[in-house]
Parts: C-alpha cells; structure tokens; sequence
C-alpha cells in the first residue's frame, strides 16, 4: 500500500541523515510489531508507535498484541479491536480483556489506545489513519496471516471508528463489527460495503447521540442495498431489545470469523469520501489519476461476462433530510448522483476479471473508451503493489482511460 500520509511526513524532515535515522527507527518499530504479533496474546505484550509530528505533535499509539491457538494452515485471522472513549488506561486494558475473553480463537489480535483523549478526538483521524494504513501494510506482508481474514470491530467510539473505518478501507476487510456505536451515512457510506459483511449491535434504549436511530437507519440502506445486489452487502444489524449503551460484545468476533474477503469482485461501489480531510486514491482495481469536479464521486465497477468492463461515475450531491435539534447536527440525508463529465482513472485487470488473452472493452457511463488486447508489465505490477501492498491484488495488466 502507498502510504501518502507517511511520505508526506517524511518530506518534512530537513536532512538526510535525518530521514535515515527516521527509517531506521521505522525498521525497529515494524520489527518488534511483527514480532510480537506471532506472540502469546496472554504475556499481553505492549510495543509503542510514535505518530508523525506533522500528522499529530507529540503523540503515542500503545498496542497489545499477540495470538489465541495455534495458526491455522491459511495463517491467522486478525481481529483490530477498537475501544471506547472511557479513561485511556481502563478502556484499554478492557479490551484486552475482552480479546482474551471472545470466542474466536485460533487468532491474532491487534489492541490499540487512543493517544489522547477529549471532545472531538477520534479513531478516524489523520494521524490514525497513518496508524491503520502502516498496519495494513505490514499484515499483508507477514506470512502468518490470512489475507483475506483480517476484521475490524469496536465498542462504543470504537464503533464509530469501525464503522468508518470499514467503509474507508473497504476494499481490506474481511467483515466489520460495529458496536453500541451509529454514525450519520454522510461519513460511512454503506454502499462501500458490497464485500465488507457488516454486524452491527446497538442497545435499542441507546438514545445517546441517537444510536438507535442511526443504527436502525444503517440496516435500512443495507437491506435497501442488499435487494438491488442479492449476492452482496451481507449483514446483521439488530437493535438489542431492553438494552442501552451496554450489551453482549460477545456474537460479534465469532459471526465476523465466518466471512473472507473478495479481494477482486466482479462488481463493487465506491462512494470516495474525505476522511479528515484525506481521500484515498486507489480501491479495489481503481486507480484515480485526475479527479472529477464533484466534491464526493461515486465509482460503480463491472466486469461482464462479454470480457466489457462497465464503470458508472457520478457526482454526489447530500441533502441533509433531519437535523439534530439539541446539536444542530444533520443526521440523515438524501443523496442526488449526477454523470461526471470527466475525468481519468488507471483500471487494473486480471484473469479474476476478463480473459486477459482476448479484446477488453471499457465503458465510462456508457461510451467506450477503450477497445483492445491489455499488455502486461512489471511497472504494472510494482505500481498496484505501491498502492495497495496487497498479494491477492498483484496486477499485472491496467489501462488509463479519460473521458
């Protein structure tokens, strides 16, 4: 995976030395991450990240880390287990316990602790985002781990962030597991979550910040979604009854085990969102080299069985339908799509995807933008490797089409 937020970090650094001895210490990081992570999560083992200054001044990510059982032929599925926004030290040491506690074994956990705490800091943010990404990065490198097995869940803010998360970084997951959480649409689009399975557990007398409502309206779209592609946008979402903001955690990590990712479906929707600012430049098989002129572009990729690849771009347009009376807060919305009229995107192909040894066609909102044999090369390949630093997705074909 191409890790901007990283880079950008690095370029601030004023000297060569500098930036070696910034790498170096990266290197020991990343060792000891690894190490640990192939560790008995009982030992409950801590190793520290320091986050970029430019990203978030002064701050520390502290992580237990470790595996339940012995690894499976496939490798380890992995759980990144977020918590709530109780005290740090308590909440943190919660979800270790609660890691050691939950059915799912054999497994790996990662169990981080929010750097700060305070109205308005969130797992979402900038510098975390650096966090999730780096992760990522180094769970696909590491052969103890299942590529296609790697989940997401949280508890309360924790649910917020994995919800987001999910829909962020769709294209990783395996499943989701949102908890005593609800987030507005406007900043999780569902219609991310084609191939991200979603559990999704509230108390239904969890009226805080309406988490009930927004819960509710999340298994709506999905249902809604799920009627329009019955082989996709799986999920559980259920509204505990009698319950407020403490329920049973316990179903999530065992129903989210059941699911693998598909790392190159035939069909999938992306809706590009900012996330504190920072949208993502790549997802699944997309690459995008020139943006539209909308503020949020929704990208629908399919592949047919005529070896055509359609790709429906549009502009998206939120309506806010309901306001939060107390924190004037718009909550619910409508949503408008318009045809982008331009714009230009890298498409990389596969035998998943086409029969690479025959003509592909690739239509953008219905013109042809392109007709012929796709060649393979090995800057191809290292460019999706940049990108996403992902095995299941090792391209070796792609086209540039503008329209």
């Amino acid at each position: 995976m191409k890790i901007k937020i990283l880079l950008l970090a690095l370029s601030a650094l004023m000297t060569c030395g500098t930036v070696l001895a910034d790498n170096d210490k990266e290197a020991q990081d990343v060792a000891e991450f690894r190490k640990l992570l192939t560790d008995s999560l009982s030992k409950a083992n801590v190793t520290t990240w320091t986050l970029p200054d430019s990203l978030e001044p002064n701050a520390k990510m502290n992580f237990y880390l470790g595996v339940k059982g012995d690894m499976p032929k496939d490798g380890y599925p992995v759980f990144l287990y977020l918590h709530g926004s109780g005290p740090r030290e308590h909440e943190w040491a919660n979800g270790l316990r609660l890691a050691k506690m939950f059915q799912d074994g054999p497994s790996m956990y990662i169990v981080p602790q929010i750097p700060q705490e305070g109205a308005w800091y969130r797992w979402w943010q900038r510098s975390k985002q650096w966090t999730w990404e780096r992760i990522l990065h180094i769970l696909m490198s590491m052969p103890e781990v299942d590529k296609n097995r790697i989940y997401v869940f949280g508890i309360s803010e924790g649910g917020y962030g994995s919800q987001r998360l999910a829909s962020f970084y769709a294209d990783y997951w395996a499943a989701a597991g949102p908890m005593a959480g609800g987030e507005p649409l406007i900043n999780a689009p569902v219609e991310n979550l084609a191939h991200v399975p979603l559990s999704f557990l509230t108390g239904d007398k969890d009226f805080m910040f309406y988490r009930h409502l927004l819960t509710k309206t999340t298994g709506e779209k999905l249902d809604s979604m799920q009627r329009l592609f019955p082989n996709e946008y799986k999920h559980r979402v259920e509204l505990i009854p009698d319950k407020g903001h403490s329920i049973d955690y316990t179903p999530t990590t065992p129903w989210l085990a059941q699911h693998k990712r598909n790392a190159q479906p035939r069909h999938f929707i992306w809706e590009n969102l900012e996330m504190d600012g920072l949208k993502r430049n790549a997802f699944y098989n997309l690459q995008v080299l020139e943006e539209t002129d909308a503020y949020r572009t929704r990208y629908e990729f399919t592949a047919n069985a005529d070896n055509s690849i359609d790709i429906k771009v549009d502009g998206v347009k939120y309506n806010a339908t309901w306001k939060d009376p107390h924190w004037g807060i718009d909550m619910l919305f409508s949503k408008d799509l318009t045809p982008a009229l331009h714009g230009h995107l890298r498409v990389f192909l596969s035998d998943q995807l086409v029969d690479l040894k025959k003509k592909v066609t690739v239509r953008i909102n219905g013109k042809q933008v392109f007709c012929g044999k796709v060649k393979s090369s090995k800057k191809t390949r290292k460019l999706s490797q940049e990108l996403w630093g992902d095995p299941m997705r090792d391209f070796k074909h792609a086209v540039k089409v503008n329209w």
